[in-house]
């Protein structure tokens, strides 16, 4: 496992810190990465903020899995991942299996879209404009804020928030075409 130095996190200033970092110019999955990266001070170096690069807009723009989630999932594969071929029932890779569904899964739910393909997220909107950036930044820091969530409570780090990352009341939806 990574090497981490932090005793408590606020997930809510981590959600915060990837919206942030989205809007000033990373794509959702660099900004999680960055921000889970910074925020827990992992010891690790900053190409790998590198590796999710290419995971933007549904990988490659592809529009398959949104950006943001696949960045939570490389950042819980980061802590929990494995690096030694013990095969499919190892049971490190399917407890990092197991938090990814977890972040997956509440990611769905939480986007007020049902919905994890970036495809589906975006239609109808005017990519990296208006309301599809809002869009994609608060998916970036739902997916950030339920990350650290997630290692806090595994790692126990003391979440010092008051209360749990809520996903969001309503749907972004895209402007109204004339």
């Amino acid at each position: 496992m990574v090497k981490y130095s932090v005793e408590q996190v606020s997930p809510k200033a981590v959600q915060k810190h990837a919206e942030d970092l989205y809007r000033n110019g990373f794509f959702c999955c660099e900004a999680v990465m960055s921000a889970i990266r910074s925020d827990f001070n992992v010891d690790v170096p900053e190409e790998v903020i590198a590796l999710s690069s290419g995971m933007a807009i549904g990988a490659g723009r592809s529009g398959c899995m949104c950006g943001a989630l696949n960045g939570g999932i490389m950042a819980l594969s980061l802590f929990f991942g494995r690096t030694t071929q013990d095969g499919p029932k190892d049971p490190k890779v399917n407890y990092c299996m197991k938090l990814t569904h977890e972040l997956h899964d509440w990611f769905r739910d939480a986007n007020a879209k049902h919905a994890n393909c970036c495809r589906v997220l975006t239609r109808g909107f005017e990519m990296a404009e208006g309301e599809h950036k809002a869009q994609c930044i608060a998916f970036t820091g739902l997916c950030a804020g339920k990350v650290a969530e997630i290692l806090c409570r595994e790692l126990n780090i003391k979440n010092i928030d008051d209360g749990p990352i809520e996903g969001l009341k309503a749907p972004y939806l895209p402007p109204a075409k004339n």
